[in-house]
């Protein structure tokens, strides 16, 4: 038990402290009233002045505004960095996030993946974007969000005439592959793979899920990739289309964070339409969209991977949801990832920024699951990352 004399002390203490208060704000019942002199009424006669000239009327005196009452100071609450660490988690993962200018134009700049960037990646962009509009880099793959980066013109897209978007040079080749020729391909199984990540935005650190779910017939395909940040939303990539002799054939891609933007692959007018209104691009077969290209490399290698030993480069036209660009890889070789499924022996491929605003991709393929990707990690040029890393598979 508190004794009595404690608890009068106490309410004293209170009682004093809140008139200390209150007695610092001025109020305007506070400020004293001002006596008003009494009014007096007398009257008399004036004659009538003769009519004066007309003159322009004098200028209205300056009104006088009394001078603001000062305010108590009130303790300036911190805002907080949840929202800035979603939206940098967007673009991390995904690249920008849908409706942000993309700073890397695809035949015109990811999970970006990209902002800075779009995890983008995710966003997870990944990021954004990975970014963005990342993204989603985290609305997150969903890849966390990048300062927006400076304008560039577009990149030139194919021409017209040309009959590949994909081109491979192994080291020591006298010249690069023929683009042309039709590459095998080993189309993975359906599953549904999903992934822990871990990422930085704005020197804050953050922890989400990512699950990229894979289905097709042999005949079209259907793939997906979404990154969630916990209370703070998600970012998915989706890539729809057809498969071919030559592998994935996109028909549609989207990226939806907040809002949806998608990009519309037109092979019979070999054109890439963007629901952002950004300029078409020319369309030549194998391009790849943000999401589909990490497949078709896995299907490329799953086929025949003596023919891509380390130090080769695959350039793949790339397309977002806003324009077109080439992505290149470079195949660094094999490595022992200790992921949390366990032990995973995987091939390297690295991506590489070609501008200083670039987005750095590393990407780890299993040829025990098909070549399929175990891990993704996303780096912008600020420093912001983020890292997919595999926690599961089962089939979808």
């Amino acid at each position: 038990m508190i004794p009595r004399r404690t608890l009068l002390l106490i309410a004293t203490a209170v009682l004093a402290l809140h008139w200390w208060v209150l007695a610092g704000v001025p109020l305007h019942w506070d400020r004293p009233a001002t006596a008003q002199p009494p009014q007096v009424f007398t009257t008399r006669t004036v004659a009538t002045p003769p009519p004066a000239p007309a003159q322009a009327p004098p200028a209205a005196a300056p009104v006088r505004r009394p001078p603001p009452r000062k305010k108590a100071p009130v303790p300036a609450s911190t805002p907080s960095p949840a929202p800035a660490v979603a939206a940098s988690a967007e673009a991390s993962l995904l690249g920008p996030p849908p409706g942000a200018t993309d700073p890397e134009p695809l035949a015109n700049r990811a999970p970006d993946p990209e902002t800075d960037n779009q995890a983008s990646a995710p966003s997870p962009d990944p990021a954004a974007e990975t970014a963005p509009d990342h993204g989603p880099g985290p609305q997150p793959l969903l890849a966390a969000e990048a300062p927006d980066a400076p304008s560039e013109a577009p990149a030139p897209a194919p021409a017209a005439g040309t009959t590949a978007a994909i081109d491979i040079a192994v080291p020591g080749a006298g010249a690069p592959g023929d683009s042309a020729a039709p590459r095998p391909v080993r189309i993975p199984p359906p599953v549904r793979l999903d992934f822990e990540v871990s990422g930085q935005a704005k020197k804050l650190h953050y922890s989400a899920r990512a699950e990229l779910l894979w289905q097709h017939d042999g005949q079209h395909y259907q793939a997906r990739q979404e990154i969630k940040l916990l209370f703070l939303g998600a970012r998915t990539q989706t890539s729809e289309g057809d498969i071919a002799a030559g592998g994935l054939q996109p028909r549609r891609f989207g990226d939806r964070a907040r809002s949806e933007q998608a990009a519309h692959f037109d092979y019979a007018h070999n054109r890439i339409t963007f629901s952002a209104n950004t300029p078409e691009a020319v369309l030549v077969p194998g391009t790849q969209d943000r999401l589909s290209v990490f497949l078709q490399l896995g299907a490329l290698l799953a086929a025949a991977p003596e023919r891509y030993p380390v130090g080769t480069r695959i350039s793949v036209a790339t397309a977002s949801a806003r324009a077109a660009d080439v992505w290149s890889f470079t195949i660094e070789g094999e490595e022992t990832l200790d992921l949390p499924v366990g032990a995973t022996p995987a091939l390297k491929l690295e991506r590489l920024p070609r501008r200083d605003y670039d987005q750095k991709a590393e990407l780890w393929l299993a040829p025990a699951l098909g070549y399929l990707p175990v891990r993704i990690r996303l780096t912008q040029a600020n420093g912001d990352f983020a890292d997919l890393r595999l926690s599961g598979h089962a089939a979808p």
